[in-house]
Parts: structure tokens; sequence; C-alpha cells
């Protein structure tokens, strides 16, 4: 899976002029590899709920209102309950707009997780430090790509990026995210190689050691 640059150059998702960040673009089913890996039931999300994030840079705490995009609040606390974010990069960082996450550290993992949510309506703005869903230029395809808006980018608002978190705390951190990569790291092989490709290409990429629901 590969995100697609929404604005920039004729692909849709972040790049560094003014895009729009996307999810993974879908690519021909492959037999998943084996893993242990179980994902939970899917749950229905509480009404409100905080989810911390340690990362190498530090405490990031985001607030979640299921109300504001409930497909999404939904899709996120599962995601957080399995686990799934932890050893996850940081791998797209574009100074002045978004840094974009949401490839598992293992390739199986991430292909567990390749089932598209429905689209939410937008009922609040992209700004600073809200916590959006990447996806294609096409409805519906919303997997486990997310990004923060590092500045308020209202234009994503019209494109249909449904906000349904904030970050609350550490949002100085998210701004010390190592983005000295760019847009290298190719979208492709995170997804078919996870952090084995990351950790010899792009060694000094931040990341997510663990994230838990706080309450």
């Amino acid at each position: 899976m590969r995100s697609i640059s929404l604005l920039a150059s004729a692909v849709v998702v972040l790049t560094a002029c003014s895009s729009a960040p996307s999810a993974p673009s879908e690519t021909p089913a492959q037999a998943a590899p084996q893993s242990s890996y179980k994902p939970p039931p899917s749950e229905q999300a509480p009404e409100h709920y905080t989810v911390n994030f340690d990362t190498t840079k530090g405490l990031v705490v985001v607030d979640v209102t299921r109300a504001d995009a409930p497909n999404g609040a939904d899709r996120f606390y599962n995601l957080v309950k399995s686990k799934f974010f932890d050893g996850t990069r940081f791998f797209r960082v574009v100074p002045n707009f978004v840094v974009q996450w949401g490839i598992a550290a293992e390739p199986a993992v991430t292909k567990t997780w390749d089932k598209p949510i429905p689209d939410d309506p937008v009922k609040q703005s992209n700004a600073r430090g809200t916590l959006v869903f990447a996806a294609q230029s096409r409805p519906n395809t919303r997997t486990a790509q997310m990004f923060i808006n590092l500045v308020d980018n209202p234009r994503l608002d019209g494109m249909g990026f449904a906000a349904f978190g904030k970050v609350t705390s550490g949002m100085e951190f998210v701004d010390q995210i190592f983005s000295g990569y760019g847009e290298a790291p190719d979208q492709d092989r995170i997804t078919n190689e996870g952090n084995a490709y990351l950790e010899k290409e792009f060694p000094n990429l931040d990341y997510i050691r663990t994230a838990t629901i706080a309450r």
C-alpha cells in the first residue's frame, strides 16, 4: 500500500507543496504471511477516550470524541487495543503540513488491517494538532494510515478528511519528529518489508514505542 499526494504532482496525498494526506493505494490481493498476531474483535469505542503515545520524542496524548467521526474513532480504538501502532515509524513528515504514520512494524499485521472503513462526514476542521485518517481520492478507503496536522489545514476539510481526535499534550514533541528524510521512504516497501526496510535505510526515523488507551 502506498499513499498518494492530494494536490501536488498528479497523485493524491501528502507532499511538501500544497498536498493532502492520503492512504495507501490498493494493490492486488496476495496471501498474507503467517503470523501469530490476532487482532481483537471490532468494538465500538467509548464516547470519549484518551490515547497515550509513548514516542521516541516524548509522550503525546490524544483525546477522541466519537461523535466527531464514529467510524474513524472506532477503528482507531481497535488499532490501539490490538497494539498495531507499537514500533511503527513516522515515515512521512512534511514541515508546516503533516506528520504521517500507520504502516505496522510487521507486514502481516498491516495486511490484517487492510479493510477499509466507511467515510465520516467532516464535523471538525483540520486544525493544528488534530488527528485524521489518510485516504485515497475515492470514497471509503481509510484503513490504518493517519496523520497529525502540524498547522491549520482547512483546505483538507473540503476534501473529506474527517478529524476524529486532537493532541491535548505533547504537541511540542510532534513538532520535533525527525523530518530529514522528507518523503523518501517507499510506502510499498514499508508495507511489504516492515521495519526491516526502515531500520536499514532510514535509521533516524522517530517512532511510537507503545500506544495505550489511558481512559
